[in-house]
């Protein structure tokens, strides 16, 4: 595992004079002409007559094309700037693209829904223009309102409103999309079924943070209501679907400002480090855990704390007709194997508890009923992993029993003692970020309502994301796989994340992102490997930022020179609302990286 950066280093750089530093106004709805390109920028109001998003811009000329355009080995940038790709890849997403899905398909194992999973197109085939938005596209609306209702033209897509609107995942509303707060196994709303899940995990006698439950993951979780409405109970969400029948379903939950990502359970491992929750929870998931010989269940094994809980609300655990009975069988012989154990089944839900029970395993592997995964590095971060079919055996001497949130958020996990970083380094870096987050606010001068979905594109230990704790914000910590793995840290803090490869786009929808944090990212992929290179990064980085959103760079003096720092505001695409806001951009980003300078 190579990369890293020292704190020594950092903290060598704490004062602002010394720290280049590059914020970049993300502003609405007009281009900045000639992106990519070598001339002054121009500000425009529409495309060319052959343009398909004409009466997204209004009239006016500009240099840059609207055309298809795949990235070029070598790199290769229009003199005019980057073309802008036609309307029609509004929500183009490289990895989970349909085109190129129907080429693979005849290689991929249909069985085992891997069509679900990231495939990402080589290079050459891979889009290289800059995505716009939708016609009619507006800010998105505020949390908390975000919460219940976002505007229609944003997601526009009626299909889940038709076939879900009986169960009260969304309901359509003049100009907005509106959420009930339902599901299909909580149509009467998410508080009286998470009521109901902490009376089950304590003997009716509290709730899931009673239960000791404070990271959950979210398993086919639809529009995220789930989510949604146990953050009042401060307990995280990592909420995950894949791009399926169930039209935009996460695109409508980071609409919201609720974290989801695009995920399948099918022939991988999930992107998060093993041990990482408290509660797995599937609500008509459309997971066969039964199949396979388990190897999904055991999966989900991997992914859970010792005594944590899989929630699984689906007709096997409560229906005698067709073959639900035969499913509730084999669930019942995998989770025994396993050495879970059923603890509650009522009302259309079943409840297992992770127990902490080696014995058991051994026993039941001498039984030949189960294998024990033969020891591995922890380490390694979970990224392109096949499942194993074995159960996975935590390393005890780096378990603890961690606190409640937000007690939790000053955790010095053990895990970075094992890969030596200290007591010491930790609350440097905790300490740094504090004082770091308030700086930001005050540069980027915006109230605590304009920011709410924000990713750390490499986290670290997860300190940016622990300063923002008391601003109504959800932070996604990725740890780049280049990286040391610290994000088993991260999540011992309370926190959510993902491992990545930035050489690849994420697996998120355009426009899903109010602030990208890139705290020494680039320096980390500064070696020109192809499709890592700086503007691939900058590319996705537009194509997953909101218009009216920032983007903040920090890094080593090379990447954020005036040199540098004009080559990424070449890259970013700038959309305003307001033509006013987009005046002067440029100059508005050098008198920041100046007045930090001096």
């Amino acid at each position: 595992m190579g990369g890293g950066y020292g704190l020594g280093s950092v903290f060598a750089l704490q004062s602002w004079q010394m720290i280049m530093f590059a914020l970049l106004l993300m502003v609405g709805s007009f281009y900045l002409g000639t992106l990519f390109g070598n001339n002054v920028p121009i500000y425009v109001s529409h495309l060319p007559s052959n343009s398909t998003s004409s009466s997204l811009l209004g009239n006016s000329s500009m240099s840059n094309q609207v055309s298809i355009t795949y990235r070029k080995i070598p790199l290769s940038i229009p003199e005019n700037g980057m073309d802008v790709c036609p309307l029609k890849y509004a929500e183009y997403i490289p990895c989970h693209d349909i085109s190129n899905l129907k080429e693979l398909l005849p290689t991929l194992d249909l069985s085992r829904r891997e069509e679900l999973e990231r495939h990402c197109p080589p290079l050459e085939n891979r889009l290289f223009c800059l995505v716009p938005p939708p016609e009619d596209y507006k800010i998105p609306v505020k949390w908390p309102t975000s919460r219940d209702y976002v505007w229609r033209s944003n997601v526009n897509h009626t299909h889940l409103a038709e076939v879900k609107g009986g169960q009260n995942w969304v309901h359509e509303k003049d100009q907005l999309w509106w959420f009930p707060g339902g599901g299909t196994h909580f149509k009467h709303g998410a508080p009286e079924y998470i009521q109901r899940l902490g009376n089950m995990t304590t003997n009716e006698t509290g709730t899931l943070s009673s239960a000791g439950v404070y990271q959950v993951l979210d398993v086919g979780c639809g529009v995220a209501s789930f989510s949604a409405y146990l953050l009042p109970l401060d307990i995280q969400t990592m909420s995950f679907a894949p791009k399926d029948g169930h039209e935009n379903q996460i695109q409508f939950a980071l609409e919201r400002g609720i974290g989801a990502m695009i995920s399948a359970l099918a022939t991988k491992q999930m992107p998060y480090p093993s041990s990482s929750f408290e509660m797995v929870h599937c609500s008509r998931c459309r997971v066969d855990w039964h199949e396979n010989d388990g190897i999904l269940l055991k999966e989900i094994d991997r992914l859970l704390r010792p005594n944590g809980y899989f929630v699984y609300s689906a007709p096997p655990a409560y229906r005698k007709d067709k073959d639900f009975p035969m499913i509730w069988e084999k669930l019942v012989n995998l989770t025994t194997a396993m050495c879970w154990k059923l603890i509650a089944r009522k009302v259309q839900t079943a409840i297992w508890i992770k127990q902490e029970n080696p014995s058991c395993l051994i026993i039941n592997a001498d039984r030949k009923v189960v294998q024990i995964c033969d020891a591995e590095d922890d380490s390694k971060p979970s990224w392109k992993i096949p499942l194993r079919n074995c159960i996975h055996v935590t390393d005890q001497s780096y378990s603890q029993k961690l606190p409640p949130r937000p007690e939790r958020l000053s955790v010095y996990s053990r895990s970075l003692r094992k890969i030596g970083v200290s007591q010491e380094e930790f609350d440097l870096d905790t300490l740094f970020w504090k004082a770091q987050v308030n700086q930001y606010w005050k540069l980027m001068n915006v109230s605590n309502a304009d920011i709410r979905n924000v990713m750390d594109m490499n986290a670290l230990y997860g300190g940016f994301a622990v300063a923002l704790n008391n601003f109504p914000v959800w932070v996604m910590n990725v740890v780049p796989i280049k990286m040391q793995n610290t994000l088993s840290a991260i999540y011992d803090r309370g926190l959510i994340g993902a491992f990545h490869d930035w050489c690849e786009p994420f697996s998120t929808y355009p426009r899903t992102y109010d602030l990208l944090h890139a705290y020494h990212l680039f320096s980390q992929y500064k070696s020109g490997e192809e499709g890592c290179l700086l503007e691939d990064i900058m590319l996705e980085m537009d194509r997953i930022v909101r218009p009216q959103g920032y983007i903040i760079i920090r890094d080593e003096p090379s990447i954020t020179s005036f040199g540098q720092l004009s080559k990424f505001l070449a890259v970013v695409q700038m959309f305003s609302l307001q033509q006013d806001l987009s005046v002067n951009m440029q100059s508005f980003t050098k008198k920041t990286v100046q007045e930090e300078a001096e």
